[in-house]
């Protein structure tokens, strides 16, 4: 095992994992991480805590992180490269293993011009290929980026993201084999709605046998309106929403459209689960943890297994 964390234990021993997303807040108040908590506790083996999302200024993913351990729950820290030179990186992800948090999901960041501090300076010291190898060689040679050696080792799960969709659609196996390679040992994917699109993109990760190098959690989340539908179709860059979801939406009534967006995605998890490779699904509700239980009932992945 590389860090004995509830996450690595349920993938290695072969279950299809399931994971979760909370937000912390733009505050001060712990209260709003435990009461998230309550929501998520039992229905998923790990939970990403998201570090200053959409470069908007939260609360710390690793406060949020130590906060949700207290409260039974195991985190999946996230660390951007934007915000942090090498030497405050490594500072903290030392401090964060120390606190008993053991899963870390390495990202380059979302540019500051898209959160509520435009005017704030960049760092991007380092990319996220470039955390993912630092923080191997801490963990599996007990070295710093310079060289200098280290008495006690921040053991982490480490974890990637992987974008199915963006272009050029040749190139997203090859970057992901990259991030194998640097030192991903699980990767969680962008948002799908184009299934078979995904399977496409599973096939030719599997002719490259990157499946059998790092653990793939494809990504899901429940739409709750058309509109939401038609905003991810249209405006976000890297999402490939079929019109089909969108009028699928449209369809229903307005008082049960929310109950449609979760049916939906219980069924692309069920799709999603027979392409060869997908080893779990990394489960983003947007403010809506509410909605987690009911998806992984639907879907048939409760209760989640326990493995010691």
């Amino acid at each position: 095992m590389k860090s004995g964390s509830n996450l690595e234990r349920i993938l290695t021993a072969g279950y299809f994992a399931a994971t979760g997303e909370l937000g912390p807040p733009k505050s001060a108040g712990a209260e709003v991480i435990r009461r998230k908590a309550r929501l998520l506790k039992g229905y998923v083996d790990g939970v990403n805590i998201t570090d200053n999302q959409t470069a908007v200024v939260r609360m710390s993913s690793i406060a949020a992180g130590a906060i949700l351990l207290h409260e039974g729950l195991e985190p999946i820290i996230q660390m951007t490269c934007r915000d942090r030179n090498r030497i405050a990186i490594q500072s903290d992800l030392l401090g964060a293993y120390a606190l008993g948090l053991r899963n870390l999901l390495c990202l380059s960041g979302d540019h500051q011009t898209f959160g509520n501090h435009p005017g704030s300076k960049n760092v991007y010291d380092i990319d996220s290929m470039q955390l993912l190898q630092i923080v191997r060689a801490m963990r599996d040679e007990k070295k710093f980026q310079c060289g200098e050696a280290m008495d006690v080792e921040p053991r982490f799960f480490l974890g990637a993201a992987a974008n199915p969709f963006a272009d050029p659609f040749d190139y997203r196996p090859l970057r992901l084999a990259k991030k194998a390679k640097a030192g991903a040992d699980f990767v969680q994917t962008q948002l799908i709605y184009n299934v078979p699109k995904f399977a496409e993109y599973m096939k030719r990760v599997r002719d490259l046998g990157v499946h059998e190098k790092v653990h793939i959690l494809a990504g899901v989340g429940p739409v709750k309106s058309p509109a939401m539908a038609r905003y991810m179709q249209t405006k976000v860059a890297g999402m490939d929403v079929p019109d089909s979801v969108v009028q699928r939406m449209e369809r229903v009534p307005k008082e049960e459209r929310k109950k449609e967006g979760i049916r939906i995605c219980a069924e692309i998890i069920h799709q999603v689960r027979e392409i060869p490779g997908v080893a779990g699904v990394h489960i983003m509700s947007v403010e809506w943890e509410e909605a987690i239980p009911e998806i992984l009932e639907l879907a048939g992945l409760l209760p989640r297994p326990v493995v010691e």
